[in-house]
């Protein structure tokens, strides 16, 4: 029986994930998480054979429990189950140490067989991921934007401030402190050649890093 963890901050989504899980004689949901806080804690607690994880959660984003997860439970497979179909993201969720990225719209189709493929320690993507990655590869949009020069942090800190989130909201989030946030903030103007927070703004809605 292979056990999930599902972490998502959406119920009904955590509820349709449930029931397409579920319907596998084989493997079974035994913890549910609304944010990257409570998923580390459960799968801590619980040892699942393998979580899936949203990117985009309030608090602790996936891509920071990604990473906490794989420092404190390093062979656990984690999967993302993301709406976000961009570059940026799918580079920077095997680079937190993801072993699979999925995309929300096909998970009705392929997240059975994505658990199976990352829970055997294979890597999955979907054909459109894939082909995506192969054919942008070192010269693609987040080359010529700049995106591909930013690291996991700075990403992260980049969809916080142009969401509005405040620097003391982004050092509590992350744990770091309010100078270093601003230090992140000054860095992400420096590398993307903008001038202001509107900019960065501008920007992340502009290369569909957060909705609007």
């Amino acid at each position: 029986m292979i056990k999930v963890l599902l972490a998502d901050d959406h119920a009904l989504v955590r509820a349709g994930l449930r029931r397409i899980v579920e319907d596998c004689p084989d493997m079974t949901v035994v913890a549910e998480a609304a944010d990257g806080q409570e998923a580390v804690e459960k799968a801590l607690q619980l040892h699942p054979d393998m979580a899936v994880l949203d990117i985009s959660m309030p608090g602790m984003d996936g891509l920071e429990a990604i990473r906490r997860l794989r420092s404190q439970l390093p062979g656990l497979p984690l999967l993302v189950l993301s709406m976000y179909d961009e570059e940026p993201y799918i580079v920077r969720a095997f680079e937190a140490g993801a072993l699979g990225y999925l995309t929300k719209k096909a998970a009705p189709m392929e997240l059975v067989a994505a658990i199976r493929t990352v829970v055997a320690g294979n890597r999955y993507l979907t054909a459109q991921a894939a082909e995506l990655l192969a054919l942008k590869g070192g010269q693609g949009e987040a080359s010529r934007t700049g995106l591909g020069e930013l690291s996991l942090r700075e990403l992260q800190v980049l969809r916080r401030l142009a969401l509005g989130h405040t620097n003391r909201e982004i050092s509590e989030a992350y744990q770091i402190s309010i100078k270093t946030v601003d230090a992140y903030r000054l860095r992400l103007l420096k590398k993307l050649q903008l001038r202001n927070n509107a900019d960065l703004s501008r920007f992340a809605i502009q290369h569909r890093l957060i909705a609007l």
